[in-house]
């Protein structure tokens, strides 16, 4: 069990540094470039969640037990992340387009957990239904 969990860990930092390695050329039509574009494009979702996240952090300061729901659940829905794109991509496992294929779910899954956190983000002041305080 803990090496499927250890190969997608190292997918997932192989995908990361690739795109930090190396600059995105929409151009290159090249399996590479494709690679490297698709892993900028996901580091760029992956940003843009933890700055939310941290957001929602910060409008949790004084509660400590929303905080760590919070927290249990983003590391839950990191599990299922994983779990669901090492799935999605293991039909091109091993193939030289595996990266581009795992970068576009881990992209498409942080993209739908972004509006999720959106949402919280832009909750009303007095809704009582969003565990998240108006800035």
């Amino acid at each position: 069990m803990r090496l499927p969990i250890l190969l997608v860990s190292f997918a997932c930092s192989l995908v990361a540094s690739v795109a930090i390695a190396e600059e995105c050329d929409r151009n290159d039509q090249s399996q590479a470039g494709m690679n490297i574009c698709a892993g900028a494009d996901y580091a760029a979702s992956d940003a843009k969640l933890n700055a939310a996240y941290g957001e929602i952090i910060k409008r949790l300061s004084d509660n400590a037990d929303a905080r760590k729901l919070l927290q249990d659940a983003q590391r839950a829905w990191i599990a299922f992340r994983d779990g669901e794109c090492a799935f999605s991509s293991s039909g091109v496992g091993g193939g030289s387009a595996y990266p581009m294929i795992y970068a576009m779910c881990l992209k498409d899954v942080t993209d739908t957990r972004l509006a999720q956190l959106g949402v919280y983000l832009k909750c009303a002041e007095g809704d009582m239904s969003c565990p998240v305080p108006a800035n």
